[in-house]
């Protein structure tokens, strides 16, 4: 199963896709989409929805992974946050592709075993997971990792449970 999972963010949205088969996670590709400061809102998270576009059709994830985000530090914030991942969205449905979400949380559990864990531990973790001691890897590109780890570790989960799972439907 290949899963793309995404942390959005206008400033850098992360994204990482991940590959599990015989019994072994595989790396295709990580990074954060980083675009510039300069540019008009609009334009950044056109940016974001094209760049997203053009690494589903590259990598043809079966399903991809999404933080939902529980909170916001502001309005303001919480108003951006909701535009980008609109933006975020609307690429993962160009391309047809099921979607699922996961709280913070749960992500966070998933990889280090505490909900409540702080960003360099979900780092560190996910480099030890994967196998990538010897990467440099961006926070942004951590999270959106642990976002497709956690995806891949709930739905083998279930589909061990009941086989019939892998034809779940989508959020």
């Amino acid at each position: 199963m290949r899963v793309l999972g995404i942390d959005p963010s206008v400033q850098s949205t992360g994204f990482g896709i991940i590959e599990y088969a015989d019994n072994r996670y595989s790396i295709l590709e990580y990074g954060a989409i980083k675009p510039s400061r300069r540019l008009l809102f609009l334009n950044k998270i056109n940016m974001i929805r094209n760049r997203l576009e053009e690494i589903i059709r590259t990598h043809e994830p079966e399903e991809v992974a999404i933080e939902n985000p529980f909170y916001a530090q502001n309005v303001k914030t919480a108003i951006t946050l909701g535009q980008v991942r609109g933006a975020v969205l609307v690429a993962v449905a160009s391309q047809n592709c099921p979607l699922y979400e996961y709280s913070a949380l749960e992500i966070k559990k998933a990889v280090t075993g505490y909900g409540r864990a702080d960003k360099a531990q979900v780092k560190t973790m996910i480099k030890i997971l994967l196998n990538m001691q010897e990467k440099d890897l961006g926070t942004d590109a951590a999270d959106a990792l642990a976002t497709a780890f956690c995806h891949l570790n709930t739905r083998m989960f279930h589909m061990q449970i009941n086989p019939t799972e892998g034809k779940r439907s989508k959020t």
